[in-house]
């Protein structure tokens, strides 16, 4: 998942936090009106092969793609300020980079928290291996949860509701906010249709004669309901495994 965002340009400072926070105050009553019931969550092992399991019977697809890379792993990550913060350091890395830099950020960020970020100084960031746009993020973020973003509470918004309040944000962009969704917040049927290697899974596994744009991958992705968080797993699994294999995926 390498794939970048693509920014909002910046508004009058503080309005796109204010907004955010606006929406997060009345996040419950809004997913409350527009969900049908508690969303299914994927939080242990036994909820991917459930997913794999109805997978496999609907789609003919997914059966060659579980078949070649096994069950794919849970992938879950605290939410929270710090659940999101990882995500946004380790936009654009391979996994090793990411962990590298996450561990000297978490080490030069005790406790971790919106306070303390702000408090440190951009050298310390910097020094951590971040780059100026991720410190940009990472302070935007802590003043969001500052001005009253409650990031607790997105566990109980929509969909649409998480993504307005995210990408109000400067420096968040739907790719971010997707990824919260099915990592942090464990969401089953989350989908990250903008993802370059989910398009370029969806390519091979489907034999298309083109990588999918992302309005193309989000009407593909229907079938996978109630499962598209379980699809993708899956899809990124299959991107791996053809990398490995030395074929014409573009790296």
């Amino acid at each position: 998942m390498k794939l970048s965002d693509t920014h909002a340009q910046p508004s009058p400072r503080g309005a796109k936090n204010r907004a955010g926070a606006s929406v997060l105050k009345a996040a419950p009553a809004l997913a409350k009106a527009r969900t049908r019931g508690v969303p299914r969550l994927i939080e242990t092992d036994d909820d991917v092969r459930a997913g794999v399991r109805a997978l496999r019977r609907k789609c003919a697809t997914m059966r060659l793609v579980h078949d070649m890379t096994g069950h794919p792993p849970l992938r879950r990550r605290p939410a929270g300020f710090e659940g999101m913060a990882r995500i946004v350091v380790g936009q654009q890395l391979s996994v090793a980079s990411a962990e590298a830099i996450w561990g000297r950020t978490a080490t030069a960020c005790r406790p971790f928290a919106p306070v303390t970020l702000l408090a440190i100084d951009d050298t310390k960031l910097l020094g951590a291996g971040l780059s100026r746009g991720k410190v940009r993020t990472l302070r935007a973020l802590a003043t969001a949860c500052g001005d009253g973003l409650d990031l607790n509470r997105l566990a109980h918004a929509s969909e649409e509701d998480v993504h307005t309040a995210l990408t109000s944000i400067v420096g968040i962009g739907p790719w971010t906010a997707d990824v919260y969704i099915m990592f942090c917040l464990g969401r089953a049927d989350g989908w990250a249709s903008g993802d370059l290697a989910l398009q370029i899974a969806a390519q091979h596994a489907l034999k298309l004669g083109e990588r999918p744009s992302s309005i193309a991958l989000q009407e593909i992705a229907e079938r996978w309901r109630p499962w598209r968080g379980v699809a993708a797993r899956l899809l990124w699994a299959y991107y791996a495994a053809l990398k490995q294999q030395r074929t014409a995926v573009p790296v």
